[in-house]
């Protein structure tokens, strides 16, 4: 069977989760022999990635970056071109199912019923009320969120998600075993890592601040995407990061990473720190434990879950200072680092492409 993934901002290389997740259940549905396709209305997209088809949705005239008010109103003024779109382009690829990848970005809240095609609507993020309502009275076939962090954010919001099903993200690449010796090398000197998107909501700004002397290099990517907050929040999430590294001797900002690249860069740091203050899964904290980089990171959402111990987890009310602690402390600990080392990397092995891919072909089918 054919599984369509309709994802309005899918371009290869975009610094999210809901992106690399798509491409990556995508891939991984070609591994156990089912097919798939990417519709998106960015024109950045290729016309295929990693033996992937990407469709081009035409009929959605909207500019990236975008916000989500714009999206939202170039979605309702196009509703019914998108549809008979999207209609013959499932017919054309012989859909089966069709993933709406959320209720606004993924166009969840305009979906069609189509004859012989189950439609399911994914939850990364519960985003606005009036988007989930508006997919909710669509009467998706299923429900899938990426974690049961989802599903407990949705009932404090009121919605019944007792029915939804959890289909974890996956790997978009499985890094080859790392050497004893080679992480002993990054244990002692290999520099502290972090990799995220230019949201406030990502906390970059506020871990660059409170910086301690560690000994040994950090290295901060940041990538724009192409959904921001509002108009122009990245550029000035960039300027109070570039102003404060400026200020902080050791510190090196870099630009975001083409997806290919990245699992070699987590893969060779010492330590990866996420200073989120919400994530509803963790991608990047689960592509550093699949190289056996331990991971540090604040007791929101879905990571404490992800992580367990292969890394250190830390209350959020303390802020970002206790992560540069709990990075300190296990870079000064050979055995406990060595510990954590191993852990990420089975923890890891939940969530590899063929045992992901076998959980959303059995929601979808």
């Amino acid at each position: 069977m054919t599984i369509a993934f309709v994802l309005a901002s899918w371009r290869p290389d975009v610094p999210a989760g809901m992106e690399r997740a798509v491409i990556a259940h995508a891939v991984s549905l070609q591994q156990i022999q089912a097919e798939a396709v990417i519709v998106t209305a960015d024109p950045a997209a290729p016309l295929t990635y990693r033996n992937v088809p990407i469709e081009r949705l035409r009929s959605l005239d909207v500019q990236f970056p975008c916000d989500d008010a714009t999206l939202r109103a170039a979605i309702d003024a196009s509703a019914a071109p998108v549809g008979e779109e999207l209609g013959r382009l499932f017919r054309q690829r012989h859909v089966r199912a069709v993933v709406y990848v959320d209720a606004l970005w993924g166009l969840g809240r305009i979906m069609q019923a189509h004859p012989g095609i189950r439609n399911v609507l994914a939850a990364h993020v519960i985003g606005h009320d009036a988007d989930l309502q508006a997919a909710l009275t669509r009467n998706p076939d299923a429900i899938i969120a990426p974690s049961a962090t989802v599903l407990s954010e949705a009932a404090a919001r009121g919605y019944d998600s007792s029915s939804w099903s959890v289909v974890p993200n996956t790997l978009l690449t499985v890094p080859e075993p790392q050497s004893h010796s080679g992480r002993d090398q990054l244990w002692a000197t290999g520099p502290v890592r972090v990799l995220a998107r230019l949201g406030p909501e990502k906390g970059v700004a506020e871990l660059i601040d409170p910086i301690p002397t560690l000994g040994r290099p950090i290295e901060i990517a940041l990538a724009d995407a192409p959904f921001e907050l509002a108009t122009g929040s990245q550029q000035q999430v960039r300027r109070r990061c570039q102003a404060l590294a400026a200020e902080t001797p050791g510190v090196t900002l870099l630009p975001g990473l083409p997806w290919h690249e990245v699992p070699t860069w987590l893969a060779s740091a010492s330590v990866v720190i996420v200073p989120s203050h919400a994530e509803t899964f963790g991608l990047v904290a689960l592509e550093a434990m699949a190289a056996s980089t331990p991971v540090v990171a604040y007791d929101v959402g879905n990571l404490p879950h992800l992580i367990r111990n292969g890394g250190v987890i830390v209350p959020y009310r303390s802020r970002a200072h206790s992560l540069w602690r709990a990075a300190q402390h296990l870079l000064a600990d050979p055995v406990s680092y060595a510990a954590a080392s191993r852990a990420a990397y089975y923890r890891s092995r939940d969530y590899w492409p063929a045992l992901v891919a076998n959980q959303l072909l059995k929601v979808v089918s």
